[in-house]
């Protein structure tokens, strides 16, 4: 169950893609060009392969465990491992160098991201959290906070988690009930109790800063009554040294059907008195604070889909290039071969790469423009930049998502009867992959953002605009004398009409109609991300065709364009389908009487 990065694809996208040679002309990354991302990344793989992934396996066999009354101790070896990966710098890559971070762009912090998570998704789920509890004080934390905690969440010796859950309170914050009561000395008490916090409670880190949600004594009812606050497992004094146990403990982690090595936690807030805590920004402004946390968090999550599905993929080719079953339908070999020569098999396979390289394209082209919009000098370069990467983080968190639980399944059926078997070991990227749905916001609730926030509030414009973009890709396609191209620039058209047909029913309906826009929410999601991946896959193409990417690696290019190609003959081509289900199908959705379910 070894794991290789797929570097060459990585970088592809980096350079081609991303257009890593503009983002190095912003002041700051001027030093984090393609030389730069190539040696990053050839470092990062190798840490990935040799240190994180050996240890996926012994995390599912031997979870995280809850012991003691409140202690938490890790899968053997991961306390080892994330040492060496917060000693070999890679907390603080993408996070600033004011507060001990590298400074490197997004672009490049992405992709390091997808390797960690495919070496150990369980693994790389502490580092993620730490990210978004780092950009949270960054965009609204005092001074102080920042001087007492940012350093040491960005070098890693410390950890950082997100609380907003609770037992009554799901994806609806409006019914948060933990309450936080002023202090004399402008700290608060926090009471109250929090479920699913990922790596709420564990050993690897000496101390945990717990960023929580809480209502404040006589706050507005509702979400616009919620603060924000820095919750520390351990308190810090004035010269940065760790003191007392603050009053918040772990009562019990959950069992649960993937990412069993993370260990996620129950945390008890005031048993003892209360918990103290300090408040980021300014009171009743929390949930807006945490939303930064959660923007984070859903894309990395949706570079987690892209993680399982990569690591899935590379296990299920592994598999059939070794295992031998019957003679080939074509006669090409006289007896049994390796199934990978059955036309079947390659199909499965091909989807899997074809969705999993779409969608890395698609990531990676969201990441390059979030750094544009956070550090370019132009403020209408930002502006643009802004709105592209806000679309699209519905999409890189849902599709993907989404997306992994079918090439995990296939990297299941690949493996036939051996796939349920656990000692195979795909079956965990395929119960592991589950989750990606759920937490960060449902697919259903990227729906909604992406059906309310993103295309009813501006009458859909911004995704015309995104159209329009497609269309001169079409254009570019459509005038190469490649027959793959001009098919590409086929699907390309046929989906990106589809689209704008559905995002005028979107746009004109969603008050008048809501239950008809709602019912078809999700399949407007990944109609959307379908066609942006695709739209993706036809840039790459234009690009492998090109003399001078033959000449660069021609093997790579020819896979690059055959992969695209089968993208657009496999998956782009259901784009016309969703419409369809969309417009005309919303009231077989809704019709049929509740009692008849």
């Amino acid at each position: 169950m070894s794991y290789t990065a797929p570097l060459k694809d990585m970088l592809f996208n980096i350079e081609h893609l991303a257009r890593i040679d503009q983002i190095a002309q912003i002041p700051g990354f001027e030093d984090a060009g393609l030389e730069t991302a190539q040696a990053v990344l050839e470092e990062c793989g190798k840490l990935n392969a040799e240190v994180i992934a050996p240890l996926n396996w012994e995390g599912d066999k031997n979870p995280s465990f809850h012991h003691d009354g409140n202690q938490v101790t890790t899968t053997p070896g991961f306390k080892d491992a994330y040492k060496q990966f917060t000693e070999g710098g890679w907390q603080s890559l993408q996070h600033p160098a004011d507060f001990g971070g590298q400074g490197l762009p997004k672009t490049i912090g992405a992709a390091c991201g997808e390797m960690l998570n495919s070496a150990n998704m369980s693994f790389a789920l502490c580092p993620m959290l730490t990210d978004g509890a780092i950009e949270a004080l960054l965009t609204a934390g005092s001074d102080e906070l920042k001087a007492t905690y940012l350093e040491k969440l960005i070098s890693g010796e410390w950890t950082g988690t997100m609380n907003l859950t609770e037992p009554q309170a799901g994806s609806d914050l409006a019914a948060v009930r933990t309450r936080a009561e002023p202090l004399p000395d402008s700290t608060y008490k926090v009471f109250g109790t929090k479920i699913f916090i990922t790596y709420g409670e564990h050993d690897m880190a000496e101390n945990i800063v717990h960023l929580v949600l809480a209502r404040v004594q006589g706050a507005p009812e509702g979400v616009k009554g919620i603060s924000l606050f820095v919750v520390p497992k351990f308190m810090v004094k004035a010269d940065g040294s760790l003191g007392e146990r603050n009053d918040v403990h772990c009562v019990s982690i959950e069992h649960k059907m993937g990412i069993k090595a993370s260990p996620t936690a129950v945390l008890q807030y005031g048993d003892h008195g209360g918990a103290i805590g300090y408040l980021v920004g300014e009171e009743n402004r929390g949930l807006e604070y945490m939303f930064i946390m959660m923007n984070a968090a859903r894309y990395a999550v949706g570079v987690q889909g892209i993680s399982i599905a990569e690591r899935a993929y590379q296990k299920a080719v592994q598999y059939a290039r070794d295992r031998v079953q019957s003679r080939p339908v074509d006669g090409s070999l006289p007896a049994a071969g390796p199934i990978i020569h059955h036309p079947d098999v390659r199909r499965m396979l091909m989807t899997m790469r074809a969705y999993t390289e779409g969608c890395r394209s698609l990531a990676s082209v969201a990441a390059a423009a979030y750094d544009a919009a956070h550090h370019h000098p132009d403020a209408e370069v930002r502006k643009q930049n802004q709105s592209f990467y806000e679309f699209m983080v519905p999409l890189v968190k849902g599709y993907s998502t989404e997306m992994s639980l079918e090439v995990t399944s296939l990297g299941v059926q690949v493996h036939g009867g051996m796939g349920f078997i656990e000692e195979t070991g795909c079956a965990q990227y395929y119960r592991d992959a589950k989750i990606l749905t759920i937490y960060e916001g449902t697919t259903a609730i990227q729906a909604n953002d992406l059906v309310g926030r993103k295309t009813s509030r501006d009458g859909g414009q911004t995704a015309k605009a995104l159209a329009d973009q497609v269309a001169q890709t079409e254009a570019q396609l459509a005038a190469s004398s490649s027959a793959d191209a001009q098919a590409m620039a086929r699907r390309l058209k046929a989906a990106r009409e589809a689209f704008v047909d559905v995002v005028n029913f979107v746009a004109g309906n969603t008050k008048a109609k809501p239950n008809d826009v709602f019912a078809g929410s999700v399949p407007y999601l990944m109609l959307t991300g379908n066609l942006m991946a695709g739209w993706q896959m036809g840039r790459a193409m234009l690009v492998a065709l090109t003399p001078e990417a033959q000449a660069q690696d021609a093997a790579f290019m020819a896979s690059k364009v055959t992969t695209a190609r089968f993208y657009a003959d496999h998956i782009l081509s259901k784009v016309p389908g969703i419409r369809d289900s969309i417009v005309e199908g919303a009231g077989s959705v809704t019709e049929l009487a509740l009692e008849a379910f």
